[in-house]
């Protein structure tokens, strides 16, 4: 298990009910990066990522 499955699950747990839309999922990414800037790379491969899941390779 890697340490990031432990956050992963917890949004599962508290959050995997509820339904949000993109948008709103965008900008909870833009203020996760403004509180924590360092991980502004990370956000952006995640965000970039999510955006092209359905695309081929």
């Amino acid at each position: 298990m890697y340490a990031s499955d432990r956050g992963i699950e917890e949004l599962e747990t508290r959050r995997g009910d509820e339904e949000v839309t993109l948008a709103w999922l965008a900008e909870r990414l833009r203020l996760f990066v403004d509180l924590n800037p360092e991980h502004e790379v990370p956000i952006e491969r995640l965000a970039t990522w999510l955006a092209r899941a359905d695309d081929e390779d």
